[in-house]
């Protein structure tokens, strides 16, 4: 009976939600309600469930349980226990998150944060960060705990739910126990980017009856991204990368796939050197596998050339492991590891640039577009920004090109 008062309790909260804001209270409802008491202390979400602690439940507010939910809809919108935090500080990340989510509610008035003793809000919350994506404030929030150390930032506020990340893909699925509310939920890679495709759907379904007009910005422009075509990143890159040559035409016999005719014919000379420079965001805006995907891309761009030379480095607030690549060890470009570092400043991309002589005729950055400072130096070269950042899509460089990632 006990465990019925809270069930009856959160269902009513979501359907407060459907009736003051359709959009939360459609992505709510459709969260199968699993009691946790066994390992969750606050509440959780996988984008498929929503996990709770009954005593915690209890001890909300109505109002409080609708910011609650709408907390754990945000989160699962945003991705922010998926595939965002990358190799960031898990306790940083989690306290980055949960600023960013409550700003964007309390904004939009959407309940009440829980309060504490004294009346004070519990949760992670500073003007400061309004509009800002976690990953920003991370950025943030590190260099504060430099300063004064973790602890000072655990101080702030508390977290509002279980930021467990929902697996790494390094395990089968453990469907039995979620059904059982059992232990703490573990998925494949291939139900990850099943939960991913579900909770895009739903977000777009949920827009598309409700209305997108009254929603907090960084939603509208999420939600306008799903519904509009997607560039071709590969194919820009190619492009940029065949500009950097010259359009030369050489009258040369056809190749081997070509021998039913044994005309003559003008082909393209591509014995010019190429020479460009690629730079990786280690701050954990990307993953290991999209920095995979990139350099097997440029891999296979290079391997229609007879010479090229390639610059490739990592990262954060200083360069490190940088590496040249020429079509002598093309072969190693793919076992480049990108490894983890903290913050992100761009400014140190033209540093190292400058102070060992290089100069490209193309700078390809590999980021999610938010740099803590400068953007760089616009009248050094030629500059193409690849930015993995499907949840800020109106980032535009103030210079260069910019080219939204897909993976």
């Amino acid at each position: 009976m006990a465990d019925q008062k809270i069930i009856d309790k959160l269902v009513t909260a979501r359907i407060a939600l459907l009736l003051k804001h359709p959009f939360f209270g459609n992505l709510a409802t459709r969260l199968k309600l699993i009691n946790a008491n066994d390992w969750c202390p606050t509440a959780g979400t996988d984008g498929r469930h929503f996990y709770y602690n009954t005593k915690f439940i209890d001890s909300l507010t109505p109002p409080e349980a609708e910011f609650l939910f709408g907390h754990e809809v945000l989160h699962n919108v945003f991705e922010h226990m998926l595939v965002r935090i990358g190799g960031r500080d898990p306790m940083l990340w989690n306290i980055a998150a949960d600023y960013a989510v409550n700003q964007i509610l309390m904004d939009a008035r959407i309940g009440e944060m829980p309060k504490g003793k004294k009346g004070e809000n519990k949760g992670f919350q500073d003007d400061k960060y309004k509009d800002w994506p976690a990953e920003r404030i991370y950025d943030d929030l590190l260099k504060k705990a430099k300063k004064n150390g973790k602890k000072h930032l655990e101080k702030m506020g508390e977290l509002m739910d279980d930021h467990q990340e929902w697996g790494k893909g390094d395990g089968p699925d453990n469907e039995d126990k979620k059904k059982e509310g059992k232990g703490k939920p573990v998925y494949s890679k291939q139900e990850l980017k099943k939960i991913r495709d579900e909770v895009k759907e739903a977000m777009v379904s949920a827009a598309q009856s409700t209305g997108a007009g009254n929603l907090p910005g960084a939603l509208q422009r999420m939600i306008k991204d799903l519904l509009e075509p997607k560039m071709d990143w590969r194919e820009i890159l190619q492009q940029q990368i065949m500009s950097t040559i010259k359009s030369d035409y050489t009258w040369m016999r056809p190749s081997r796939k070509s021998w039913h005719t044994s005309a003559i014919l003008p082909g393209q000379n591509n014995d010019e050197m190429i020479d460009i420079c690629l730079a990786l965001d280690a701050s954990g805006s990307i993953t290991e596998h999209q920095c995979k995907i990139f350099l097997s891309e440029v891999k296979n761009i290079m391997d229609q050339y007879k010479d090229f030379k390639i610059h490739l480095w990592s990262f954060d607030t200083d360069v490190f492991n940088p590496k040249v690549f020429t079509p002598d060890n093309a072969d190693e470009l793919l076992e480049y590891t990108l490894g983890n570092g903290g913050g992100t400043e761009f400014e140190c991309n033209w540093k190292y640039m400058k102070d060992n002589g290089i100069e490209p005729k193309k700078f390809v950055m590999f980021t999610d577009g938010w740099p803590f400072d400068s953007w760089g130096d616009p009248e050094y070269c030629d500059t193409i920004f690849l930015i993995n950042n499907p949840y800020e899509r109106n980032i535009e460089a103030p210079f260069g090109l910019t080219v939204p990632y897909e993976d």
